[in-house]
């Protein structure tokens, strides 16, 4: 009897092997507001989008025609329905030009503006939210948005995405909200290492691309947080850094400008192919 359950096993497991797209790449984007996509969508931002370059929807957004689960062409908005352009729009549309024919490429999409990295936490995101409640309430909103656990909510379209595709690394743009913060390297180690523990990924097995806030030849509020990101290769031996110098901020020298987002998402690709070629 224990033979034929292990026999079966072993079938439904070669089913679900073969059912995997290896030329599906999947690329995990978490952050704040600049990931989230803080720049202005225009025309040229929308038109003639590979389809090969696919959003994997992580909530209902009815007024885009989008459901929860399901993929669909990457037309921005890629995170919630009424967000901007994010670094993950050219990412992908820059990757895409260096993958053969037959490849695709997939995003699954959650950020959370004004949040630190504590909410992507599994353990203390509810502590976070609890504590940042009355400060946030437009932060706590969002994350309601995604069952009020946006970790969770990355986890559970991520094994969606498996089914279909192979998860090939993570973009990560966060840090404003967590300036200063020396122990932020090792808060998204954590996080990086429940991912990929959580989606049943071998440690240290896909790469950390994380980009840098707004530089200071730009007058950068947070820019100090920069020699901080500088330090994430010393613990996730994958970490890339992507150099956020020269690219344009809006007044509040929080943001990118929409032409910023657009070189900072083929600076992510950029950063990737040529970490891929060492």
């Amino acid at each position: 009897m224990k033979r034929i359950f292990l026999v079966f096993g072993l079938f439904f497991l070669t089913i679900q092997t073969f059912a995997q797209n290896k030329n599906f790449h999947i690329y995990l984007c978490i952050g704040q507001s600049n990931m989230e996509g803080a720049g202005r969508i225009q025309a040229q931002d929308t038109l003639d989008i590979d389809s090969r370059f696919k959003i994997l929807e992580a909530l209902d957004c009815p007024e885009l025609g989008r459901e929860k689960g399901k993929w669909y062409t990457a037309k921005p908005p890629l995170c919630r329905c009424k967000t901007g352009l994010s670094p993950a729009d050219y990412f992908g549309r820059t990757m895409l030009k260096s993958m053969k024919k037959k490849q695709s490429l997939g995003l699954v999409h959650v950020a959370v503006a004004g949040s630190k990295i504590e909410i992507f936490d599994k353990e203390k995101y509810k502590t976070y939210l609890d504590t940042s409640a009355a400060e946030r309430p437009w932060m706590i909103k969002m994350a309601d948005a995604y069952g009020g656990n946006p970790y969770q909510r990355l986890v559970e379209m991520a094994k969606i995405a498996q089914k279909e595709g192979v998860i090939k690394g993570i973009l990560l743009h966060q840090g404003e909200s967590n300036t200063g913060d020396k122990t932020w390297p090792a808060k998204v180690k954590k996080i990086y290492d429940d991912l990929l523990s959580d989606l049943n990924l071998a440690p240290n097995s896909i790469p950390l691309i994380a980009g840098e806030v707004v530089n200071a030849d730009q007058g950068g509020k947070c820019a100090i947080h920069n020699e901080i990101i500088a330090t994430l290769p010393q613990s996730i031996p994958k970490a890339i850094i992507v150099s956020s110098k020269g690219i344009p901020a809006v007044p509040d020298k929080l943001h990118f400008t929409t032409e910023g987002v657009r070189e900072f998402g083929k600076r992510y690709a950029e950063a990737l192919l040529k970490f891929s070629k060492k």
